[in-house]
């Protein structure tokens, strides 16, 4: 624990200019981010007598081991560089609202020449229209079934549109008139183009206009006695009034505004937002986070707001946001908000009328939210407590294993082989920290081999970073007299690297690689925090093998523990016979989650190797040929074949081929013997090479 007058900066170092400042701990990692209309009144605060600290700020200047501030010019510019060294660093004291789950959007495709309407979720696209988010995405597709005899527009899949493009013949919804079939030229590019933003601008809450055109256009049909006509319009206008009703009218002045409701104690917060669109509520969500810093509820609504609009521009923004509480400087936030709008953004408290009693219903809902989450934790809580409390007791160990990492191999019949690392905190999965790996020390299939090279190569790591932090003294092996040895950096099959630059350990599953040969940069590490516990999905062997690659590296204070699938029964290193759980134990049940968490990961990235190399293409390994490239020589071709049969001079009229590149490609695909043809084993029909990834 540090004295905060260890590190305070000397009087009159600080400015009294606008600013972010970042407390860093002892080991240079960033832990709190934060903004300051007065820099130097600001950083005072934290350093007045510890009893008189909330007990949150003293806890993290305890922590803290130094601070460095950034001076800009203006509160705006704070605010955006607050919100960006959050999302870069995930200061570990700075309150962070993560959803729940993942919402599904209503998505139109706008950035693809024939747009498409689906669900989506996860990270939003550039070029693609969202709508939502909604609870069920059985709810989205109620209302897209319904507008599609309005608007139809492809909903298709990118495969089965080029198959109707081929064969000539629309699928089903182009026979039942909901799709315009644009695949077999029934509609121009444009056309469609301009029903699908038609089909945005409804969503979007302009209604009015498209049910009084239907209506006029039926009346019309009406008085030609065009009966048919009019009564397909009339179904029509109909269908679209039932789309409006699945969003309850909430506001008749047709308002477009985000309403953010926050319900709190002294632990939790809930967020609740209602995304209102034409005077509807066209989305909802809802996030929870630990109050880990002393932040009332200006605060909680302003990192709400940066988390919510942070990576949005354009009409996500709404004209109107209101809040139960400004913050604590409105103008800032509200030119934020409009800078990333490209308009004004009114940001304030609803006083009364609709507005209020709407603000009353989202109220009550972040209550309900905190509630239920208090309840599901208090449980979720207990079992976990009990199931860690049970895997100590059965293994002998200390303490409860508060964070267990798990390996597993995965290999079809020896080709492919890997790795996955599973890791769980607490009893709950924290896929930020999932690891990959390939196996490159050997060839072939032994899973107690590679069982042993993976656990040294994940602790080789983390004995590298310790060395490096200075967390450690240099640690040395039983009988190794160097230091300890960076891990291996065999060139990879896959142009794929890690943070040091060793092209060996695959990056996590949901998130960007980072580059981790920046020292003291303040940015979680890989590798970096020990386990109490590894598991290995396997019996006595592997963790045989487990033990002896940490003996091999002097790591005596991890426990380590094998699930053997045939009798769920778990193996501890130097026993000749397992401990056996009972079937209703909690902590049993555990291990089987982690165990088959950390065989889910490693068999969908064995599967997505192996799909990979059965995509590949003799144009792969062409030196210089780039992906740009590639994809102009097949879409010019239209097959691996057909450039195969190409001559020099006509590979040259490719676009941006030269006559060395095609003489490359020329004399590459002359060396590359073809593959035989794919064959579609349910209809026996030859699978022509029309990409140049599947037959070469």
């Amino acid at each position: 624990m540090a004295d905060p007058s260890s590190y305070r900066p000397k009087p009159g170092q600080i400015p009294d200019s606008p600013g972010v400042y970042k407390f860093r701990d002892e080991y240079r990692r960033v832990i709190y981010v934060g903004k300051a209309k007065n820099l130097r009144q600001r950083l005072a605060n934290y350093f007045q007598d510890l009893a008189g600290l909330h007990p949150r700020t003293r806890t993290m200047v305890t922590t803290a081991a130094s601070v460095e501030w950034t001076v800009v010019s203006t509160e705006v510019e704070a605010l955006q560089l607050e919100y960006s060294w959050i999302k870069e660093y995930d200061p570990r004291f700075n309150v962070k609202y993560r959803d729940d789950k993942s919402y599904p959007y209503l998505a139109v495709t706008l950035n693809e020449e024939f747009p498409r309407v689906q669900v989506m979720r996860g990270a939003k696209r550039k070029g693609v229209r969202y709508f939502g988010p909604y609870g069920h995405a059985w709810a989205i597709r109620e209302t897209v079934d319904l507008m599609l005899r309005v608007f139809p527009v492809r909903t298709c899949s990118a495969g089965v549109f080029k198959n109707a493009a081929r064969s000539g013949r629309p699928c089903l919804l182009g026979y039942i008139g909901k799709c315009s079939a644009p695949c077999v030229g029934r509609v121009t590019p444009q056309e469609h183009r301009d029903l699908a933003e038609d089909f945005c601008d409804f969503m979007a809450g302009r209604t009015g206009t498209y049910i009084r055109r239907l209506e006029k256009d039926m009346t019309r049909a009406a008085e030609d006695m065009e009966y048919e006509r009019a009564a397909r319009l009339r179904d029509d206008a109909e269908a679209l009034r039932r789309a409006m009703e699945k969003s309850a009218v909430v506001l008749a002045d047709a308002t477009d505004a985000d309403l953010i409701a926050v319900a709190e104690d002294e632990l939790e917060a809930a967020v609740q937002i209602f995304h209102v669109r034409g005077g509807r509520v066209r989305g909802q969500r809802g996030w929870v986070t630990d109050k880990v810093e002393a932040v009332d509820t200006a605060g909680l609504v302003e990192h709400a707001l940066q988390q919510l609009y942070g990576e949005e521009t354009g009409d996500s923004v709404p004209k109107e946001v209101l809040v139960p509480a400004l913050p604590d400087v409105p103008e800032a936030v509200s030119q934020w908000l409009a800078d990333r709008r490209g308009s004004y953004v009114s940001l304030r408290i609803p006083q009364r009328g609709d507005k209020k009693d709407l603000m009353g219903t989202v109220q009550r809902n972040a209550q309900q939210a905190l509630a239920l989450h208090k309840t599901k934790r208090a449980s979720d809580l207990t079992t976990r407590s009990r199931a860690l409390e049970e895997i100590a007791e059965a293994l002998g160990l200390g303490s409860a294993p508060l964070r267990v990492e798990c390996f597993d191999i995965s290999h079809l019949q020896g080709d492919d082989v890997v790795a996955s690392m599973v890791v769980f905190e607490d009893g709950l999965a924290r896929k930020s920290e999932y690891r990959r790996f390939q196996i490159k020390g050997f060839e072939g299939q032994d899973d107690v081999r590679s069982m042993h090279e993976v656990i040294g190569r994940r602790f080789k790591r983390y004995l590298q970073e310790k060395e490096r932090t200075g967390e450690w003294e240099e640690i040395r092996s039983p009988g190794v007299t160097g230091p300890v040895p960076a891990p291996d950096t065999a060139p990879a099959a896959q142009p794929s690297h890690s943070r040091d630059g060793s092209p060996q350990d695959e990056p996590r599953e949901d998130g960007p690689r980072e580059d981790e040969s920046r020292e003291d940069d303040g940015r979680p590490k890989r590798f970096a925090y020990p386990p109490q516990l590894v598991v290995v999905d396997g019996g006595q062997p592997q963790v045989a093998a487990a033990k002896r690659a940490l003996d091999e590296l002097g790591i005596d204070d991890i426990a380590v523990c094998g699930l053997a699938k045939r009798l769920e029964e778990v193996w501890l290193p130097d026993e000749d016979d397992p401990v056996v759980l009972p079937r209703s134990s909690e902590g049993l049940y555990l291990l089987q989650r982690i165990r088959d968490e950390a065989h889910r990961f490693a068999i969908t990235y064995q599967r997505a190797k192996r799909a990979k190399r059965v995509r590949s293409s003799p144009l792969d390994d062409i030196a210089g040929l780039g992906e740009t490239r590639k994809q102009a020589l097949i879409k010019h071709f239209g097959s691996v074949r057909k450039l195969r049969q190409a001559t020099i001079d006509e590979i040259c009229e490719v676009p941006g081929i030269g006559r060395r590149t095609a003489e490359s490609v020329a004399v590459a695909l002359a060396g590359a013997a073809p593959r035989a043809p794919a064959v579609n084993t349910a209809t026996g029909e030859i699978i022509d090479e029309d990409d140049g990834g599947s037959t070469s």
